[in-house]
């Protein structure tokens, strides 16, 4: 899956190991200019027309990040594998971006706050994802957003959250949230995909 913090909860995975590779899936390193040009054009309609201020959680090596800080963003990213963020930060260096290793679950932010939250791939895999998204929307200013993109993986044992359950959780949290399905977008996954893929935007 995209980023890992927290990962070691639901997967056994070494992350730190992972990461010199990382970059090699079409949809991890946007390496492929269709599949990156793809990428950037969702993030144009899910984050804010003006500079705002994004939280990366689970940034992994950055890729979503670079697009955001590209748009004219200001990106503070958060991921628990060192080597990502070392990554993230070379892929990144002369930007307005800030990448620290942590939880994505509490993220070493202070009390800083932000216009958008911005997770791919990680709230499935935390343990009490309710209490995360609590704890997130207190890392928004009032009228930010989430961005949450997520899915369910596998047939016979599959992994994930679906996008209703998702939705569900984010009553508590947010205002209408807007649900986009992803899995029929092969050119973000530099191939046709068969599970279930989408982004929710909501705004609090």
């Amino acid at each position: 899956m995209a980023n890992n913090s927290g990962r070691a909860i639901a997967v056994s995975v070494d992350w730190d190991a992972e990461a010199a590779g990382f970059d090699e899936e079409p949809d991890h390193g946007l390496r492929d200019p269709e599949v990156r040009a793809a990428w950037a054009a969702r993030l144009g309609t899910w984050l804010p027309d003006r500079p705002a201020d994004v939280l990366d959680l689970g940034c992994g090596t950055g890729s979503l990040a670079l697009l955001a800080a590209e748009r004219g963003h200001r990106v503070t990213g958060v991921d628990l594998s060192p080597p990502m963020v070392e990554l993230a930060r070379a892929k990144l260096a002369g930007r307005d971006a800030v990448f620290l290793v942590g939880d994505a679950a509490a993220p070493p932010v202070g009390e800083r706050r932000f216009d958008v939250v911005l997770v791919r791939h990680v709230l499935w895999a935390l343990p009490d994802p309710a209490r995360v998204l609590r704890d997130w929307r207190g890392l928004l200013r009032p009228g930010g957003r989430f961005v949450l993109v997520e899915g369910v993986w596998g047939t016979v044992s599959p992994v994930g959250i679906a996008a209703d359950r998702l939705v569900g959780l984010l009553e508590a949290v947010a205002g209408e949230a807007r649900v986009e399905r992803l899995s029929d977008d092969m050119a973000l996954w530099g191939k046709t995909v068969d599970d279930e893929r989408y982004a929710v935007v909501a705004r609090v």
